[in-house]
C-alpha cells in the first residue's frame, strides 16, 4: 500500500492567479513554480492510497454544504520572525475559509489532523528566502488589491517532482439553506464577521498552519 500528499485550497483565479506566482518567482522562492497561487483549506497531509475514494466522497460532502462567497486581497503581512513568510492579507472570506477547513479536518473524517498554529487565511508571495527578497516582497506588494467570488475548493497531490497538480474540483452545491445564518453549520458564511481581524501589511502573532 502506497502512500500520496494531498492538499486542499481554493485557487486564486486569473489574471491573479499568475500574475501573484510570477511575482513570487521573481522574488527567488524556488517554490513558486511547483505551487499554484492559492489560500490553503488543508495543508500537505500524507494519506494512504486506499482512502482516495473516501477523501473524494468527503470532500464532495462538505462542497454540497457550501455557497459561494466573496473573497477579497489587500496589502500584505509577515509571519516574521517566527516564520519565514510574506504573504498578501485575506481581509473578505476569511469565516467562510475557516468554516470550510474545520469541517475538511472534521474529526469523524478521513481527513481529520490537528494544525501546528492557528489557522490564518492568507496567499503567499515568498517563503523561506533571504530577507531582502521577504523585505522587497512585502513592499512591492502592499498595494495589491483582487476581488472575487469563490464557487467552490479544489484537492490537489503533490508528485515526486515537488510540483502540486490538480486532482479535483469541488463547487459548492446550490440548494445550501440561504436562510441560514452567518457562522451557522448550514453553511459557507456569507458575510465575513473576522475580516477585520486580519493584518493588514502587519505581521500576525503566529506563523500559519502551513506556510506554502
Amino acid at each position: 500500500m502506497g502512500t500520496v500528499t494531498l492538499g486542499v485550497s481554493i485557487a486564486v483565479p486569473e489574471p491573479y492567479g499568475s500574475f501573484l506566482q510570477k511575482r513570487r518567482e521573481g522574488f527567488g522562492d524556488p517554490h513558486a513554480h511547483g505551487i499554484p497561487t492559492h489560500v490553503t483549506l488543508l495543508p500537505p497531509t500524507e494519506v494512504d492510497d486506499a482512502s482516495l475514494s473516501v477523501i473524494e466522497q468527503h470532500l464532495a460532502e462538505v462542497a454540497a454544504l457550501g455557497r459561494p462567497f466573496p473573497m477579497r486581497l489587500s496589502g500584505t503581512g509577515t509571519f516574521r520572525p517566527l516564520s519565514p513568510v510574506v504573504f498578501v492579507n485575506v481581509v473578505e472570506g476569511s469565516a467562510s475559509c475557516s468554516w470550510l477547513q474545520k469541517r475538511i479536518r472534521d474529526a469523524s473524517g478521513p481527513l481529520a489532523r490537528e494544525l501546528q498554529f492557528p489557522y490564518h487565511p492568507h496567499v503567499t508571495i515568498a517563503h523561506g528566502i533571504p530577507e531582502e527578497a521577504m523585505d522587497r516582497a512585502f513592499e512591492e506588494l502592499a498595494e495589491y488589491e483582487a476581488a472575487w467570488t469563490v464557487a467552490g475548493f479544489a484537492l490537489y497531490e503533490q508528485g515526486a517532482d515537488g510540483v502540486w497538480r490538480l486532482d479535483r474540483e469541488y463547487r459548492f452545491g446550490a440548494d445550501a439553506d440561504a436562510d441560514a445564518d452567518p457562522g451557522t453549520e448550514a453553511g459557507v458564511p456569507a458575510q465575513d464577521p473576522l475580516q477585520a481581524a486580519v493584518p493588514h501589511r502587519t505581521g500576525a502573532s503566529r506563523p500559519p498552519a502551513t506556510s506554502r
